[in-house]
Protein backbone atom coordinates (compact mmCIF):
# COMPACT_ATOMS: atom_id res chain seq x y z
CA UNK A 1 0.00 0.00 0.00
CA UNK A 2 1.72 3.35 -1.16
CA UNK A 3 1.96 6.06 2.08
CA UNK A 4 0.02 8.97 1.47
CA UNK A 5 2.47 12.06 2.03
CA UNK A 6 1.01 15.34 4.10
CA UNK A 7 2.33 18.70 3.16
CA UNK A 8 5.39 20.01 4.13
CA UNK A 9 4.99 23.74 5.41
CA UNK A 10 7.80 26.08 4.86
CA UNK A 11 5.58 29.45 5.96
CA UNK A 12 5.76 31.60 8.76
CA UNK A 13 2.51 31.73 11.44
CA UNK A 14 2.11 35.33 10.96
CA UNK A 15 2.20 35.22 7.40
CA UNK A 16 -0.81 32.36 8.07
CA UNK A 17 -2.49 34.23 9.94
CA UNK A 18 -2.25 37.55 8.01
CA UNK A 19 -3.28 35.63 4.71
CA UNK A 20 -6.45 33.75 6.07
CA UNK A 21 -8.76 33.90 9.69
CA UNK A 22 -8.35 31.12 12.48
CA UNK A 23 -10.92 29.48 11.25
CA UNK A 24 -9.67 28.58 8.27
CA UNK A 25 -6.63 26.88 8.87
CA UNK A 26 -6.14 22.91 7.61
CA UNK A 27 -6.37 21.42 10.67
CA UNK A 28 -2.96 19.67 10.05
CA UNK A 29 -1.57 23.29 8.74
CA UNK A 30 1.28 23.64 11.35
CA UNK A 31 4.39 26.37 10.51
CA UNK A 32 7.48 24.78 9.56
CA UNK A 33 6.23 21.35 9.59
CA UNK A 34 6.65 18.23 7.52
CA UNK A 35 3.58 15.48 7.72
CA UNK A 36 3.58 12.24 6.38
CA UNK A 37 0.45 9.90 6.87
CA UNK A 38 1.23 6.56 7.65
CA UNK A 39 -0.81 3.30 8.98
CA UNK A 40 -0.23 1.52 12.12
CA UNK A 41 1.67 -1.21 10.04
CA UNK A 42 5.10 1.54 9.74
CA UNK A 43 5.07 1.68 13.32
CA UNK A 44 7.87 -0.38 14.89
CA UNK A 45 6.47 -2.05 17.62
CA UNK A 46 3.05 -1.09 17.83
CA UNK A 47 1.61 -4.45 18.51
CA UNK A 48 4.22 -4.94 21.09
CA UNK A 49 3.05 -1.86 23.63
CA UNK A 50 1.15 -2.12 26.76
CA UNK A 51 -2.27 -0.07 25.07
CA UNK A 52 -3.86 -0.55 28.06
CA UNK A 53 -1.49 1.60 30.15
CA UNK A 54 -2.02 3.96 27.55
CA UNK A 55 -5.37 3.58 27.39
CA UNK A 56 -5.44 4.42 30.95
CA UNK A 57 -3.70 7.53 30.89
CA UNK A 58 -5.44 8.62 27.79
CA UNK A 59 -8.87 8.11 29.49
CA UNK A 60 -8.15 10.74 32.38
CA UNK A 61 -7.73 13.00 29.63
CA UNK A 62 -10.80 12.45 28.30
CA UNK A 63 -12.29 13.27 31.37
CA UNK A 64 -11.53 16.75 31.47
CA UNK A 65 -11.90 16.80 27.59
CA UNK A 66 -15.40 16.26 28.04
CA UNK A 67 -16.05 17.74 31.50
CA UNK A 68 -14.85 21.09 29.69
CA UNK A 69 -17.28 21.03 26.83
CA UNK A 70 -16.25 22.81 23.05
CA UNK A 71 -13.58 25.57 23.64
CA UNK A 72 -13.94 29.01 23.33
CA UNK A 73 -11.65 28.78 20.04
CA UNK A 74 -12.12 25.48 18.94
CA UNK A 75 -9.17 23.85 17.14
CA UNK A 76 -9.91 21.20 14.76
CA UNK A 77 -7.95 18.75 16.82
CA UNK A 78 -9.68 19.85 20.01
CA UNK A 79 -12.85 18.93 18.06
CA UNK A 80 -11.44 15.92 17.20
CA UNK A 81 -10.67 14.68 20.38
CA UNK A 82 -13.92 16.06 21.34
CA UNK A 83 -16.06 13.05 19.72
CA UNK A 84 -13.13 10.61 20.09
CA UNK A 85 -13.24 11.06 23.96
CA UNK A 86 -17.36 10.23 24.68
CA UNK A 87 -15.87 6.43 23.45
CA UNK A 88 -13.02 6.28 25.46
CA UNK A 89 -15.11 7.06 28.66
CA UNK A 90 -18.14 3.72 27.05
CA UNK A 91 -15.06 1.72 28.20
CA UNK A 92 -13.55 0.51 31.51
CA UNK A 93 -10.75 2.41 32.91
CA UNK A 94 -8.35 -0.01 32.05
CA UNK A 95 -9.44 -2.92 29.52
CA UNK A 96 -7.76 -5.37 28.14
CA UNK A 97 -4.33 -4.86 25.97
CA UNK A 98 -6.59 -5.66 22.66
CA UNK A 99 -9.79 -3.84 23.24
CA UNK A 100 -7.28 -0.85 23.99
CA UNK A 101 -5.34 -1.20 20.79
CA UNK A 102 -8.15 -1.64 18.64
CA UNK A 103 -9.84 1.72 20.31
CA UNK A 104 -6.80 3.50 19.04
CA UNK A 105 -6.72 1.78 15.49
CA UNK A 106 -10.33 2.34 14.92
CA UNK A 107 -10.62 5.87 16.33
CA UNK A 108 -6.97 7.11 15.34
CA UNK A 109 -4.67 7.12 12.46
CA UNK A 110 -0.54 7.94 12.70
CA UNK A 111 0.79 10.89 10.83
CA UNK A 112 4.34 11.52 11.57
CA UNK A 113 5.77 14.80 12.33
CA UNK A 114 9.09 16.58 11.97
CA UNK A 115 10.17 20.25 12.31
CA UNK A 116 10.52 21.14 8.12
CA UNK A 117 14.24 19.67 6.74
CA UNK A 118 14.91 17.20 10.09
CA UNK A 119 13.70 13.89 9.92
CA UNK A 120 13.80 13.45 13.82
CA UNK A 121 12.73 15.49 16.86
CA UNK A 122 13.76 15.94 20.87
CA UNK A 123 13.63 14.01 23.69
CA UNK A 124 14.32 15.03 27.24
CA UNK A 125 12.94 14.11 30.75
CA UNK A 126 11.70 15.65 33.73
CA UNK A 127 10.35 14.14 37.09
CA UNK A 128 8.91 15.55 40.11
CA UNK A 129 11.61 16.27 43.08
CA UNK A 130 11.89 14.61 46.59
CA UNK A 131 13.42 16.75 48.98
CA UNK A 132 13.21 16.94 53.05
CA UNK A 133 12.16 20.00 54.49
CA UNK A 134 10.00 22.00 57.36
CA UNK A 135 7.42 24.41 58.18
CA UNK A 136 9.24 27.11 59.66
CA UNK A 137 13.06 27.91 59.17
CA UNK A 138 15.85 26.69 61.28
CA UNK A 139 19.39 24.59 61.46
CA UNK A 140 20.01 23.81 58.22
CA UNK A 141 16.57 24.25 56.69
CA UNK A 142 16.57 28.01 55.40
CA UNK A 143 15.97 28.12 51.61
CA UNK A 144 12.36 29.15 51.36
CA UNK A 145 9.71 27.88 48.62
CA UNK A 146 7.41 30.51 47.54
CA UNK A 147 3.86 30.62 46.58
CA UNK A 148 2.76 33.06 44.24
CA UNK A 149 3.43 36.78 44.95
CA UNK A 150 -0.63 38.81 44.44
CA UNK A 151 0.87 41.43 42.79
CA UNK A 152 2.69 39.23 39.69
CA UNK A 153 -0.11 39.33 37.19
CA UNK A 154 -0.46 38.55 33.31
CA UNK A 155 -1.29 41.49 30.73
CA UNK A 156 -3.65 39.23 29.08
CA UNK A 157 -3.63 35.67 27.23
CA UNK A 158 -1.28 36.84 24.52
CA UNK A 159 1.88 35.22 23.67
CA UNK A 160 4.99 36.97 22.56
CA UNK A 161 6.39 35.06 19.54
CA UNK A 162 10.18 35.89 18.82
CA UNK A 163 11.70 33.02 16.70
CA UNK A 164 11.17 29.98 18.60
CA UNK A 165 11.18 31.16 22.37
CA UNK A 166 7.97 32.23 23.80
CA UNK A 167 7.49 34.00 26.90
CA UNK A 168 4.21 35.19 29.14
CA UNK A 169 3.68 39.05 29.69
CA UNK A 170 4.36 38.63 33.12
CA UNK A 171 4.98 41.48 35.49
CA UNK A 172 3.86 42.72 38.88
CA UNK A 173 1.24 45.85 39.23
CA UNK A 174 2.29 48.74 40.41
CA UNK A 175 -0.70 51.05 40.83
CA UNK A 176 -1.65 51.50 37.31
CA UNK A 177 1.09 50.06 35.23
CA UNK A 178 3.26 46.78 35.23
CA UNK A 179 6.40 46.72 35.52
CA UNK A 180 9.66 44.03 35.49
CA UNK A 181 8.89 41.32 38.14
CA UNK A 182 11.84 40.45 40.33
CA UNK A 183 14.77 38.63 38.45
CA UNK A 184 15.68 35.45 40.66
CA UNK A 185 18.67 36.74 42.16
CA UNK A 186 16.64 39.70 43.43
CA UNK A 187 14.19 36.68 45.33
CA UNK A 188 17.04 35.07 46.20
CA UNK A 189 18.63 37.94 48.20
CA UNK A 190 15.49 38.94 50.29
CA UNK A 191 12.85 40.72 48.00
CA UNK A 192 9.79 38.93 49.04
CA UNK A 193 10.99 38.37 52.51
CA UNK A 194 8.79 39.26 55.44
CA UNK A 195 6.04 38.92 53.14
CA UNK A 196 4.44 35.63 54.28
CA UNK A 197 4.90 34.02 51.16
CA UNK A 198 6.89 30.88 52.15
CA UNK A 199 4.86 27.33 52.09
CA UNK A 200 8.18 25.46 53.25
CA UNK A 201 11.50 25.41 53.61
CA UNK A 202 14.51 23.44 52.34
CA UNK A 203 18.33 22.55 52.81
CA UNK A 204 19.77 22.91 49.40
CA UNK A 205 19.62 26.26 46.98
CA UNK A 206 20.30 23.84 43.92
CA UNK A 207 17.38 21.12 45.27
CA UNK A 208 15.27 24.50 44.79
CA UNK A 209 16.76 25.25 41.59
CA UNK A 210 15.55 21.83 40.20
CA UNK A 211 12.49 22.06 42.24
CA UNK A 212 11.62 24.75 39.50
CA UNK A 213 12.91 23.57 36.34
CA UNK A 214 10.72 20.53 37.02
CA UNK A 215 7.82 22.41 37.95
CA UNK A 216 6.55 20.12 41.17
CA UNK A 217 8.25 18.52 44.22
CA UNK A 218 7.51 16.42 46.85
CA UNK A 219 8.84 17.73 50.19
CA UNK A 220 8.75 14.89 53.57
CA UNK A 221 8.51 17.64 56.63
CA UNK A 222 10.27 15.32 60.06
CA UNK A 223 6.59 13.98 60.98
CA UNK A 224 6.46 11.78 57.87
CA UNK A 225 3.86 13.42 56.16
CA UNK A 226 4.47 14.94 52.46
CA UNK A 227 3.50 18.32 51.11
CA UNK A 228 2.55 17.91 47.31
CA UNK A 229 4.07 21.17 45.35
CA UNK A 230 3.03 22.39 41.84
CA UNK A 231 3.60 24.85 39.61
CA UNK A 232 1.57 28.08 40.41
CA UNK A 233 3.40 30.56 38.36
CA UNK A 234 6.73 32.23 36.58
CA UNK A 235 7.90 35.42 37.39
CA UNK A 236 8.06 36.17 33.52
CA UNK A 237 12.02 36.57 32.90
CA UNK A 238 13.71 33.87 30.04
CA UNK A 239 14.56 30.60 30.99
CA UNK A 240 18.26 29.68 30.32
CA UNK A 241 19.62 26.34 30.45
CA UNK A 242 22.60 26.44 33.09
CA UNK A 243 23.68 23.16 31.41
CA UNK A 244 24.15 25.60 28.16
CA UNK A 245 26.34 27.70 30.13
CA UNK A 246 28.42 24.87 31.46
CA UNK A 247 28.68 23.58 28.09
CA UNK A 248 30.31 27.09 26.40
CA UNK A 249 32.48 27.71 29.31
CA UNK A 250 33.83 24.36 28.26
CA UNK A 251 33.70 22.81 31.75
CA UNK A 252 31.05 20.24 30.98
CA UNK A 253 31.15 18.75 27.43
CA UNK A 254 28.31 18.47 25.49
CA UNK A 255 27.66 14.58 25.52
CA UNK A 256 28.39 14.61 29.12
CA UNK A 257 25.96 17.20 30.65
CA UNK A 258 23.52 15.43 32.78
CA UNK A 259 21.54 17.05 35.75
CA UNK A 260 23.95 14.78 37.90
CA UNK A 261 26.86 16.64 36.63
CA UNK A 262 25.31 20.40 36.93
CA UNK A 263 24.46 19.26 40.76
CA UNK A 264 28.22 17.89 41.15
CA UNK A 265 29.59 21.54 40.20
CA UNK A 266 27.34 23.51 42.18
CA UNK A 267 28.27 21.48 44.99
CA UNK A 268 31.88 21.18 44.51
CA UNK A 269 32.47 25.23 43.79
CA UNK A 270 29.49 27.10 45.37
CA UNK A 271 30.42 30.40 44.49
CA UNK A 272 30.33 30.02 40.48
CA UNK A 273 27.52 27.37 41.42
CA UNK A 274 25.06 29.72 42.91
CA UNK A 275 26.52 32.78 40.13
CA UNK A 276 25.43 30.07 37.35
CA UNK A 277 22.01 29.33 38.52
CA UNK A 278 21.53 33.35 39.45
CA UNK A 279 22.31 33.55 35.27
CA UNK A 280 18.96 32.08 34.82
CA UNK A 281 16.54 34.84 35.84
CA UNK A 282 13.33 32.86 35.64
CA UNK A 283 11.53 31.90 38.98
CA UNK A 284 8.90 29.69 39.71
CA UNK A 285 6.26 29.95 42.29
CA UNK A 286 4.51 27.03 43.68
CA UNK A 287 0.85 25.84 45.25
CA UNK A 288 0.01 23.27 47.43
CA UNK A 289 -1.86 20.53 45.69
CA UNK A 290 -3.23 19.34 49.07
CA UNK A 291 -6.24 17.32 46.26
CA UNK A 292 -3.05 14.82 45.42
CA UNK A 293 -3.13 11.60 46.93
CA UNK A 294 0.38 10.70 48.38
CA UNK A 295 1.26 8.39 45.67
CA UNK A 296 -0.46 10.04 42.76
CA UNK A 297 1.42 11.28 39.88
CA UNK A 298 2.58 15.26 39.64
CA UNK A 299 0.06 17.65 38.65
CA UNK A 300 0.28 18.07 34.45
CA UNK A 301 -0.78 21.47 32.79
CA UNK A 302 -3.96 19.64 31.46
CA UNK A 303 -4.53 19.36 35.30
CA UNK A 304 -4.42 16.15 35.77
CA UNK A 305 -2.37 13.77 37.76
CA UNK A 306 0.36 12.40 34.97
CA UNK A 307 1.72 8.80 34.77
CA UNK A 308 4.75 7.58 34.35
CA UNK A 309 6.14 6.92 31.82
CA UNK A 310 2.96 7.84 29.77
CA UNK A 311 2.67 11.40 29.84
CA UNK A 312 4.35 13.83 28.15
CA UNK A 313 4.75 17.51 27.83
CA UNK A 314 4.39 19.11 24.53
CA UNK A 315 3.98 22.77 22.87
CA UNK A 316 1.06 23.65 23.38
CA UNK A 317 1.00 26.29 21.17
CA UNK A 318 0.67 23.69 18.44
CA UNK A 319 -0.82 20.31 20.19
CA UNK A 320 -3.87 19.50 21.95
CA UNK A 321 -3.60 18.21 25.61
CA UNK A 322 -5.22 14.76 25.61
CA UNK A 323 -3.63 13.60 22.28
CA UNK A 324 -1.75 10.34 21.75
CA UNK A 325 2.02 10.56 20.33
CA UNK A 326 3.35 6.82 19.42
CA UNK A 327 7.60 7.87 20.53
CA UNK A 328 10.23 5.85 18.87
CA UNK A 329 13.65 6.34 20.42
CA UNK A 330 16.57 4.66 21.68
CA UNK A 331 17.49 5.96 25.49
CA UNK A 332 19.65 5.62 28.51
CA UNK A 333 17.41 3.96 30.51
CA UNK A 334 19.16 1.47 32.37
CA UNK A 335 22.70 3.50 32.43
CA UNK A 336 24.25 6.33 30.99
CA UNK A 337 25.70 4.23 28.11
CA UNK A 338 22.92 1.99 27.72
CA UNK A 339 20.68 2.18 24.69
CA UNK A 340 17.17 1.02 25.49
CA UNK A 341 14.60 0.69 22.92
CA UNK A 342 11.40 2.91 23.41
CA UNK A 343 8.59 2.01 21.29
CA UNK A 344 5.43 3.64 23.16
CA UNK A 345 2.50 5.50 23.02
CA UNK A 346 2.24 8.71 24.89
CA UNK A 347 0.10 11.21 26.18
CA UNK A 348 0.25 14.86 25.81
CA UNK A 349 -0.56 16.47 29.13
CA UNK A 350 1.66 18.78 30.05
CA UNK A 351 3.78 21.90 28.59
CA UNK A 352 7.17 23.79 29.52
CA UNK A 353 8.78 27.14 28.71
CA UNK A 354 11.67 24.95 27.26
CA UNK A 355 9.25 22.45 25.04
CA UNK A 356 8.92 24.24 21.75
CA UNK A 357 8.27 22.94 18.10
CA UNK A 358 5.94 20.20 16.53
CA UNK A 359 8.54 17.08 17.44
CA UNK A 360 9.75 18.23 20.94
CA UNK A 361 8.23 16.49 24.17
CA UNK A 362 9.31 16.18 27.80
CA UNK A 363 8.98 12.53 29.28
CA UNK A 364 7.33 12.10 32.79
CA UNK A 365 9.07 9.35 34.49
CA UNK A 366 7.50 9.93 38.10
CA UNK A 367 8.87 11.04 41.66
CA UNK A 368 12.30 10.66 43.72
CA UNK A 369 15.86 10.09 42.89
CA UNK A 370 15.62 7.31 40.26
CA UNK A 371 13.44 8.75 38.31
CA UNK A 372 15.40 12.30 38.73
CA UNK A 373 18.35 10.36 37.44
CA UNK A 374 16.40 8.91 34.49
CA UNK A 375 15.13 12.16 33.43
CA UNK A 376 18.78 14.13 33.71
CA UNK A 377 20.37 12.04 30.94
CA UNK A 378 17.59 12.50 28.76
CA UNK A 379 18.84 14.21 25.70
CA UNK A 380 17.76 12.64 22.82
CA UNK A 381 16.37 12.32 18.97
CA UNK A 382 13.40 10.12 18.65
CA UNK A 383 10.43 9.71 15.92
CA UNK A 384 7.42 11.07 16.42
CA UNK A 385 4.13 9.78 15.26
CA UNK A 386 0.98 12.21 16.54
CA UNK A 387 -2.06 9.70 16.17
CA UNK A 388 -5.07 12.56 14.65
CA UNK A 389 -8.86 11.66 15.43
CA UNK A 390 -10.82 10.56 11.94
CA UNK A 391 -13.05 12.95 12.73
CA UNK A 392 -10.44 15.46 11.72
CA UNK A 393 -10.65 16.24 7.79
CA UNK A 394 -7.23 16.05 6.63
CA UNK A 395 -8.66 16.05 2.71
CA UNK A 396 -7.35 19.78 2.35
CA UNK A 397 -3.42 19.60 1.05
CA UNK A 398 -1.57 21.35 -1.48
CA UNK A 399 0.97 19.33 -3.47
CA UNK A 400 2.80 16.93 -1.49
CA UNK A 401 6.25 16.39 -0.07
CA UNK A 402 8.70 13.86 0.99
CA UNK A 403 9.77 14.08 4.88
CA UNK A 404 12.88 13.16 5.25
CA UNK A 405 13.93 9.61 5.93
CA UNK A 406 15.07 8.73 9.25
CA UNK A 407 19.08 8.46 9.15
CA UNK A 408 20.60 4.91 9.82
Amino acid sequence: MSRRIALVLAFTFAAALGARGDDDLDPLRIPDTALEFLSFRDLDGWTADDHAAAFAAFRKSCVVVVKRGEPARPRPLDEGLGEVCPLALKLPERPDGETARRFFEENFRPVRIARLGDSDGLLTGYYEPEVEGRRSPGGEFTVPVYKKPRELVTRGNRVIRRKAARRSRVGRRLGHRIAPFHERAAIEDGALKGRDLEICWIREPIDAFFMQIQGSARVRLEDGSVVRLNYAAQNGHAYTPVGRLLIEKGIVAREDMTMERIRTFVAESPEEGRELMRANKSYVFFREATELAPDAGAIGAQGIPLTRERSIATDKAIHAYGSPFWIEAELPLESETSQTRFRRLMIAQDTGGAIVGPARADIYFGAGVEAGAIAGRIRHAGRFYLLVPNAVDPARRLDPAPLPRPKP
